[in-house]
């Protein structure tokens, strides 16, 4: 097969349009529309349904555009490590984490790393789906859990545990409870049990719900929940390391937390020697250990 076709194919498959595929390309509509037809005539088969609203794959297609679509991460792979190679750190990384780490530890402390390399351009991709490394659908990835995927380099960053929250502002209008009991008189702020998120938090959010408590609000994400609590709205499930960064949160019912969730950090083997790849796994090391340093003395005090 043609490169060029494939390359033509699969902008096109991307975009679902030969208008917009071509001006990424930099090619006219006719143009386009040419290599494709020539494209389907070479192989024989339709690649696409043709309709009003645009164009979608066939059956053909979709096989097609799979293998394009690996084709242009290992191309991105190469491009990468041929960048590498340069002594200076720059150019794009693909980081994915949680929502809620992402969010409430990550993306604060992101300045520092743009103050010793100006020139790296990060694409922070929070969701809780776990990306594919080997197949190149992020460069790394901060997890909550021991990445099960092969050919991964790992590193055990830190245990986290999920606890109960609140500011004074709401602890002095509405009293700290002293027990599960107390709660009859409280709201507690969490995430829904039923969404995606660590297993230690959804059990500990499921075991609370089985006590008396009449006012509650689930949220989707550590980012809401946290929001609320910060509002005076009630008691929140949070994890413990907001304690660095929000200071004035109070500690309620220390007797009552999850189990340890491990964090690691994991990137492909084949990034190894990724000078990109190194200045973020030994930033996000550095933070982790200033953020150790201040829980111990914290604890110490």
């Amino acid at each position: 097969m043609d490169w060029d076709k494939l390359r033509i194919f699969h902008a096109v498959a991307e975009k679902g349009s030969l208008t917009h595929a071509g001006d990424v390309l930099h090619l006219s509509q006719s143009a386009v529309s040419r290599q494709i037809r020539a494209l389907e005539e070479s192989l024989s088969v339709t690649l696409f349904h043709r309709h009003a609203r645009g164009l979608i794959l066939t059956e053909q297609g979709e096989l097609l555009f799979d293998a394009t679509q690996q084709m242009v991460r290992r191309l991105d792979a190469t491009a990468a490590r041929i960048r590498d190679s340069e002594d200076e750190v720059f150019g794009e990384l693909r980081v994915t984490t949680t929502m809620g780490f992402g969010t409430l530890w990550l993306a604060p402390r992101l300045a520092r790393l743009y103050e010793k390399y100006p020139a790296l351009k990060i694409d922070l991709m929070l969701e809780e789906r776990v990306l594919d490394l080997p197949m190149r659908e992020a460069d790394v990835a901060i997890r909550m859990k021991e990445p099960s995927q092969a050919d991964l380099i790992r590193k055990r960053l830190m245990n986290i545990r999920m606890q109960l929250f609140a500011t004074p502002e709401y602890l002095a209008a509405h009293g700290t409870p002293e027990s599960m009991d107390d709660f009859s008189s409280h709201r507690l702020i969490a995430q829904h049990a039923g969404t995606p998120q660590v297993a230690a938090g959804a059990s500990l959010v499921a075991e609370l719900m089985t006590h008396d408590i009449p006012s509650t609000l689930t949220v989707n994400n550590y980012f809401g929940v946290l929001q609320a609590v910060l509002n005076h709205l009630g008691i929140g499930v949070l994890p413990d390391y907001l304690t660095d960064d929000f200071p004035n949160l109070v500690r309620v019912l220390p007797d009552v937390q999850s189990g340890e969730v491990p964090v690691f950090l994991a990137y492909p083997e084949e990034l190894r020697h990724s000078k990109r790849v190194a200045a973020f796994r030994d930033f996000v090391t550095e933070e982790i250990m200033a953020f150790r340093r201040r829980q111990t003395e914290d604890a110490a005090a």
